[in-house]
């Protein structure tokens, strides 16, 4: 089910607080404003979108707004659900043939349980059943990471921007140093960029990032589970082995050192 995730605003807003009784802490509420520069923010922000409009396609940009979306979305994912859900299935089908859970499909929600289903009932083998599933989930992470891939590059263009907005106003004073009355205003517009970069970087773009990249992972997570089970019921495994097997992943430590077994073993056979 999926549901708001507070996290996320909360996370900011947080960190703004912070942030800002720091400020007031140190200069007071009159100091402040003196953080707040439009000349500085127009140069980042300015600088940073006419770099992502340069660095992407029409196409992946019009995604952006829905992959920001995905952020302030937690979908509760009960890995013991599913390892019920598959004793179930594999109960029936020991009983009444695997040919029986046609019957199930329609109540399947999820499509990628629902195409290896059916691949499964087909007939298909383990081998090209796990090969399909896997290119599924393949292309599923090949997609969320040029969406993500969009804040990446955010996170890396405004702290880039912020030191050529440095530039920029270390260039305008020392052109007036005559006028001592610029180098305020001048100086100010130098260091408050870098800031703004850096803000926005480490305070927006790489946190969404990698809250992104943590939802790919947890996705992965629940289609190899349902790779697993899929297979268990299509070769007819006793529903408590299986049961046994599946409730290895209600951990995801469990799985992840699962996977690094695997891989050191077929190391070691080549």
């Amino acid at each position: 089910m999926k549901r708001f995730d507070y996290l996320t605003p909360v996370g900011f807003m947080l960190g703004m607080l912070i942030l800002t009784v720091g400020v007031i802490s140190g200069a007071g509420l009159s100091g402040f404003y003196s953080f707040i520069d439009v000349t500085s923010f127009f140069i980042v922000t300015g600088g940073l979108f006419a770099a992502v409009f340069m660095s992407f396609s029409p196409k992946d940009l019009k995604k952006a707004p829905a992959v920001l979306k995905q952020v302030f979305v937690s979908e509760d994912d009960d890995i013991r659900d599913l390892v019920k859900t598959f004793v179930i299935l594999s109960e029936q089908a020991r009983k009444q043939g695997i040919l029986s859970l046609d019957a199930n499909i329609g109540e399947m929600k999820d499509p990628f349980l629902k195409k290896g289903l059916l691949l499964a009932i087909d007939g298909w083998d383990e081998e090209t059943i796990r090969n399909v599933m896997n290119s599924e989930i393949a292309a599923m992470e090949e997609r969320h990471r040029k969406g993500r891939r969009i804040f990446e590059k955010a996170g890396e263009f405004a702290p880039a921007w912020g030191m050529i907005g440095t530039l920029v106003g270390l260039v305008m004073m020392l052109k007036n140093l005559n006028k001592p009355e610029t180098l305020g205003p001048n100086m100010a517009v130098a260091l408050l960029t870098t800031l703004y970069g850096s803000l926005l970087s480490n305070m927006l773009f790489i946190p969404i990032a990698a809250k992104l990249e943590e939802k790919t992972e947890a996705e992965i997570f629940k289609k190899q589970v349902m790779i697993e089970g899929i297979i268990g019921v299509q070769s007819g495994r006793n529903p408590r082995n299986l049961e046994s097997q599946l409730v290895v992943f209600s951990s995801k430590e469990e799985w992840r050192k699962k996977q690094a077994e695997n891989v050191k073993g077929k190391a070691h056979e080549a």
